[in-house]
């Protein structure tokens, strides 16, 4: 393996590709669980009697919204698994097996 070989692959157009599908899925949904944080943070610092709002026994609204900062985790780990499985481990694969595979194998898009 030659420094060489790593530049032509991370010139090439398949890994162009692979860094947007990653960016397509990772931006919106960074961007999406923050503002849901802060939307929780700044709920419990200004709303106070909203987030105290008792629902049922000892469990109020402040407790849901905790509880369920743990639920979107989850839920997005579990999304960008599936997301990964079929958009991205494809194609990292192909690289990979390019890159791994004979020297003289050229990228999609890049001359050897």
């Amino acid at each position: 393996m030659t420094p060489d070989k790593y530049l032509r692959t991370q010139e090439s157009e398949e890994f162009a590709g692979l860094r947007r599908a990653l960016r397509r899925f990772v931006f919106p949904w960074t961007i999406a669980f923050f503002a849901w944080y802060a939307l929780y943070v700044l709920l419990s610092a200004y709303a106070r009697d909203f987030m105290g709002k008792v629902l049922f026994g000892n469990i109020n609204v402040a407790l849901v919204f905790g509880l369920l900062q743990f639920v979107t985790t989850f839920l997005i780990a579990w999304l960008y698994s599936r997301y990964a499985a079929k958009n991205l481990d494809p194609i990292a694969e192909r690289i990979k097996a390019e890159v791994e595979g004979d020297s003289s194998a050229d990228l999609k898009g890049v001359d050897a």
